[in-house]
């Protein structure tokens, strides 16, 4: 038997994870998203456009305008797991 390592994921990243599915209609389940790997590039292969359109999604959802200095740039420098502290704290939907 090989070793497998299951990640936890918090309900709350499950939850970023499946906005950012749906936002940009992704062909892949919001439960095969590795927490720890980038959105942007190599992780799930998202270009520029798809971090915009995400990133509007991710503050309409949520309710809050993520603003420049920890918006888009926030998203495309990290994983789904590192914004989302951020996320939880300033929403209000």
């Amino acid at each position: 038997m090989g070793d497998v390592q299951e990640i936890a994921v918090s309900g709350e990243e499950m939850e970023l994870e499946r906005v950012i599915v749906a936002v940009r209609n992704l062909d892949i389940s919001p439960e095969c998203i590795v927490p720890e790997a980038p959105l942007y590039g190599d992780g799930l292969v998202l270009d520029s456009v798809d971090m915009l359109e995400a990133t509007l999604g991710v503050s309409r959802y949520f309710g809050f305008q993520l603003r420049s200095d920890c918006g888009e740039d926030m998203l495309i420098s990290s994983s789904p797991r590192s914004p989302n502290q951020h996320i939880q704290s300033h929403r209000t939907a």
